[in-house]
């Protein structure tokens, strides 16, 4: 059909809106009728046709439109052949070779798992890869957007314009791709996308981008993620062979952007490289097992701490290049210490180059505002029920665990997805299909999830952040469980630090603070938080809710963080806790270390590298910590002088270690303590000493059993409990006979 003097088809190829520009451009044609070449190159001053492999001109192509379109009628040639385009823009000549000369690159075995949902290396099809292609070099881009219209790449290498490079469509799978010759690293992209009423969206950052810029820049950076040569195999052999629940696992929570901040040039946030040399080996020298990052997923807005990411697959640019990343995570494996992921599932922001309507409808998230938004965050809820967007989900999970070598996912707000009704109030939310607040596809998602991690990568687990009581978070889906390897134990860290924060002589008022956590301890697999968010939005630094003077505010944090240590339940400790940071966490400065040189900060700091070693040495502590078996009291009701005692369990009795609390002011003489073998006991920890800035109050090494009987044993110790701090007291032989 003509529309003036040129048809439809071309008047689509030009005004950048035709549905299959791949059936239009290149060669087509053959047989008798010979062959036509189209070509659309809006800057071009002339093109000739250049037969690829002789690299003769073939013939001049014809501007058949002023826009740029050419093309070339070749009557005598009656088989396709490989051609290049030589093209003249002002003083310079290019040779190039045709995009649209080329065959689509995704399979049929792709295509299938991708539109079912299955294919769980999307990470390797999908965003932009630099491949070779019939071999010829350049970058494959493809990105789903089954509703759309047209989708064009557009970056510096064409002048952003969405008429250079518009894709083919795969409708089967609702995916569209194309292979631009001659690109490679480093080319900023984004995707032009033309919804079907006409509308032109907003450029879209690509879903899969391996790279980024930096905020307030938007675009995508085409990155070759391959050549990297690992070294950490040792590491991840290591790994697969290991009991994650029976391991000592102590994380220090890290934001690192204001870690550690250089002085010398503007208090810039360190590289990845520099975080390599500097972060790794205090981390290391502290005794931590692992380092817990909040979220490195690329995100725009800094106030979110990494919280709204909008790149869920390009470690943030902000310290440096993806592979310097991967460096950073190389030295940490080389140390011994295991990466965590902080991974936000939960939502996404609402920036206009991110996933909200993608393709011009809700792609990514709910339609209704009611399942896909969170009012409280201003943010979009995936749709967890579509099964390409669970599938993106996962792969994500995945692609850091296969590319960057991550060890555990921390997922964040797990809370927010499972109900639908969460922070909602009547009328704002949609019952499930049984009438239940559960959101079923959220809780199929988290199972898949949980399922693929644990069968696909030996040695890697997932931890929920989870504040509600729902059942068997960390239990295998196969009893019904979500599937998650760990869960963080709010509870336990809300009730302690209450507790804690009360003054001295009205603990005995909230004794079951403490005590409370003991009766579901072992339900879950928990892990112990003392997490970023308690250190900011007004609720002051850690030491800053200690009650007291200042030195009854450094022995209840001592005491504290050693309750902690002794307590059932892996360890995580945000930055700057370790040696009590005196001001509220600030993201846009770094932590105060100057304050290392006061002796009270460093002793705290002592105290932390003491009871991680203390931790990952006996296995008392660690070995059981998820069973009930490795864990019983000794005494838990004396209020009255808010004194507590337990006992931890280890392989066998010769491990078993006793932890003694005393959480007043006070110093208790010949507090008796009931234990059920006589002989020596050592105490090989006490919050006190003089060397973490204590005073020093305690049992002088050595302690023997006398015959009185104590706490239901035949033989007891008679202790020294020093004031605002925990001891803690190892046999140091057995004498059979006596209370045996």
């Amino acid at each position: 059909m003509k529309q003036g003097p040129y048809d439809s088809a071309t008047l689509a190829i030009v005004n950048a809106d035709h549905y299959d520009p791949f059936s239009y451009l290149g060669m087509h044609g053959g047989g008798k009728s010979g062959v036509d070449v189209r070509a659309f190159l809006p800057y071009a001053q002339g093109v000739d046709l250049v037969d690829a492999v002789t690299g003769d001109v073939v013939a001049p192509m014809v501007r058949t439109h002023p826009a740029g379109l050419f093309s070339v009628h070749l009557a005598s040639h009656k088989v396709r052949f490989a051609y290049r385009l030589k093209v003249t823009s002002g003083d310079s000549v290019h040779v190039l070779d045709d995009p649209y000369a080329f065959a689509p690159v995704l399979g049929e075995v792709d295509i299938h798992l991708l539109s079912e949902g299955t294919h769980y290396r999307t990470f390797d099809k999908l965003g932009a890869h630099v491949v070779e292609v019939d071999g010829v070099s350049g970058v494959l881009f493809a990105v789903w957007a089954p509703n759309a219209r047209r989708v064009s790449v557009v970056g510096s290498f064409n002048n952003w314009d969405g008429r250079c490079h518009s894709m083919r469509l795969h409708p089967s799978c609702g995916i569209w791709e194309i292979f631009i010759p001659g690109l490679g690293a480093g080319a900023l992209y984004k995707f032009e996308i033309k919804a079907q009423d006409g509308r032109l969206l907003p450029l879209k950052a690509d879903p899969y981008a391996a790279f980024m810029e930096q905020a307030p820049g938007t675009a995508s950076i085409v990155y070759d993620l391959d050549g990297y040569t690992w070294s950490d195999d040792a590491w991840m052999k290591q790994r697969a062979e290991t009991g994650r629940c029976e391991d000592p696992i102590s994380i220090y929570e890290v934001h690192l952007g204001s870690w550690r901040r250089n002085p010398e040039e503007g208090l810039r946030s360190l590289s990845y490289l520099e975080l390599a040399d500097e972060l790794v080996p205090y981390v290391k020298d502290m005794g931590f097992t692992h380092i817990e990052l909040l979220p490195v997923s690329e995100y725009p807005f800094e106030g979110s701490w990494g919280y709204q990411p909008i790149g869920l697959f390009a470690p943030t640019s902000r310290f440096g290049p993806p592979n310097d990343f991967r460096v950073f995570v190389d030295r940490c494996h080389e140390a011994g210490i295991g990466v965590i992921l902080d991974w936000v599932v939960g939502h996404f922001p609402e920036d206009t180059h991110g996933l909200g309507q993608f393709d011009g409808t809700h792609l990514y998230e709910h339609a209704d505002p009611r399942l896909g938004r969170h009012a409280d965050w201003g943010t979009l809820i995936y749709n967890f029920g579509r099964t390409e967007v669970s599938n993106y989900l996962i792969a994500n999970a995945l692609f850091w665990l296969e590319t960057y070598h991550i060890d555990g996912l921390r997922v964040d707000a797990v809370a927010s997805m499972l109900y639908l009704n969460y922070s909602r109030e009547e009328g704002q939310w949609l019952p499930n299909k049984y009438g239940g607040n559960e959101n079923l596809e959220a809780i199929a998602f988290l199972k898949r999830m949980n399922e693929q991690v644990y069968s696909l990568y030996p040695g890697a687990f997932t931890i929920a952040e989870e504040s509600t009581a729902w059942p068997m978070v960390s239990r295998p889906t196969y009893v019904g469980g979500l599937g998650f390897g760990f869960k963080w134990n709010m509870g336990w860290m809300h009730d302690t630090l209450d507790y804690i924060a009360f003054d001295p002589i009205y603990r005995k008022f909230h004794h079951d603070d403490l005590t409370f956590g003991l009766l579901y301890a072992f339900q879950e697999n928990f892990v112990l938080p003392i997490s970023h968010d308690e250190v900011v939005h007004g609720k002051g630094s850690l030491l800053g809710r200690m009650p007291g003077d200042v030195w009854q505010q450094f022995a209840n944090m001592r005491a504290y963080l050693a309750f902690m240590y002794t307590h059932p339940g892996k360890k995580l400790l945000f930055m700057g806790c370790e040696f009590a940071q005196g001001r509220e966490w600030d993201h846009d400065d770094s932590l105060d270390w100057h304050l290392i040189g006061d002796k009270r900060h460093r002793g705290v700091q002592t105290l932390v590298r003491d009871l991680n070693h203390l931790y990952r040495d006996q296995p008392s502590l660690h070995h059981h910590d998820n069973k009930p078996e490795g864990f019983s009291w000794v005494e838990c009701h004396d209020y009255g002088r808010s004194i507590l005692a337990f006992r931890r369990h280890g392989l066998d009795d010769v491990d078993d270690i006793f932890v003694v609390c005393n959480f007043t002011p006070m110093v208790r003489e010949d507090y008796r303590l009931g234990v059920p073998f006589a002989g020596a006991y050592r105490e090989v920890f006490n919050s006190d000493s003089s060397h973490y800035g204590g005073s020093n109050v305690g049992n002088s090494g050595l302690v023997n059993t006398q015959d009185v009987s104590a706490h239901g044993q035949a033989c007891s110790l008679a202790l020294t409990l020093p004031p605002l701090a925990v001891i803690v007291l190892r046999r140091e032989d057995l004498k059979l006979g006596q209370g045996d």
